[in-house]
């Protein structure tokens, strides 16, 4: 698979590390990762937004696992987040698991299924 960011100097530039656009060539199948939350194996849900954020992402990389995929194959990745306060948060985490990755990236403010949590992320992987 070949993710190919794209960047168009007549926009605006991405604010973090992602990309406005993404263009994906030479790949043989498609992943499409429904929304993960911040649930744990046992049913636990954490209550700061920080464990939250880190064990949703530890859930779509176990998806991701599943399917012989990791983050490097991400080409989309919508996060949605119940509060802006918790954006930078958000960023910095995501970092953490996708490093220098930049993907094409949503984050939306919206009301989320279960009032407990405060982060659902669903993406699309090629490989």
């Amino acid at each position: 698979m070949k993710l190919k960011p794209i960047n168009s100097a007549k926009a605006p530039k991405p604010v973090g590390p992602y990309s406005q656009a993404a263009e994906l060539t030479d790949y043989k199948r498609l992943v499409f990762v429904s929304g993960q939350v911040p649930v744990s194996l046992d049913g636990a849900t954490p209550t700061s937004f920080k464990d939250q954020c880190d064990l949703t992402w530890k859930n779509v990389i176990a998806q991701l696992e599943e399917a012989n995929m990791g983050v490097e194959n991400l080409v989309k990745v919508n996060t949605f987040l119940a509060s802006r306060e918790h954006l930078e948060i958000n960023r910095d985490i995501r970092h953490e698991h996708l490093g220098e990755h930049a993907p094409a990236l949503s984050v939306v403010i919206a009301g989320i299924f279960d009032e407990e949590w405060l982060i659902e992320i669903e993406a699309i992987a090629a490989g």
